[in-house]
């Protein structure tokens, strides 16, 4: 479970980038993150795993909190970030295993979840490679090996789906239903409300740092008085804001 509780964030005079936040992303839930660029949907996920400090307001990973115990929080989640430009110089294996070592994961499991991560996502082949010959969708591939070698039970993922070819795609979206029906918990912003519609338990949309609406689609159609697409309220909603 996630609970972000009256947070807000703010860069250059005094702008806030997320404003008095609150949202609960339960156990067993696909959460889509909706908004245009700039609507607070980074800034959101980065306080959440520790990498900004929120201004104001406390964050809780299963009942831990970011601010008070940090490294027992982060110990909770697997975080994707939305460029996967990092560690070039590393082959792939190297830097699952320094991810590895960072969550001390013991060898005899991590062995079983590089092999089994590794060929599911099709990077078995390439791992002794440098990343920086990798393609972006590889690159993204294995930062999300990297992310989940501990088994985190909450996924946190910043434009998953960008620069992967459908197949991996696919993949991406059936791991992240079978995470949720263990019980555990994925939060994912995206641009491709297509995905979004067709995976996500709830949605939340944020512009302008706040909330405008976070439930369920039928409770999204519900209160709007409509029938449409995602795309569709979407655009209503950000447009009349």
């Amino acid at each position: 479970m996630i609970e972000l509780m009256n947070i807000s964030k703010s860069y250059n005079k005094g702008m806030k980038a997320v404003d008095n936040l609150n949202l609960t992303i339960k156990d067993g839930e696909i959460f889509g993150f909706l908004g245009h660029n700039g609507a607070g949907k980074t800034t959101t996920l980065k306080m959440i795993t520790g990498i900004l400090e929120p201004d104001e307001g406390d964050i809780k990973l299963n009942g831990v909190s970011i601010k008070k115990e940090p490294l027992k929080a982060k110990m909770e989640l697997g975080y994707v970030p939305d460029n996967p430009d990092m560690f070039l110089r590393l082959k792939g294996i190297e830097y699952i295993n320094f991810m590895a070592d960072m969550y001390e994961v013991p060898s005899d499991l991590r062995n079983k979840k590089i092999e089994n991560l590794s060929k599911r996502l099709e990077l078995d082949n390439v791992l002794d490679d440098k990343i920086q010959s990798y393609s972006h969708g590889m690159r993204q591939k294995i930062v999300l090996m990297g992310a989940l070698i501990h088994d985190p039970s909450i996924w946190i993922l910043d434009e998953p789906m960008t620069g992967l070819d459908p197949k991996a795609a696919f993949t991406l979206k059936e791991m992240m239903k079978e995470h949720v029906s263990n019980g555990k918990t994925v939060f994912f912003s995206t641009h491709v409300l297509e995905v979004a519609e067709k995976i996500c338990d709830k949605v939340a949309v944020i512009n302008k740092g706040k909330i405008l609406f976070s439930g369920t689609l039928d409770e999204m159609r519900e209160h709007f008085k409509v029938n449409e697409s995602l795309e569709s309220m979407f655009l209503e909603i950000t447009q009349n804001e």
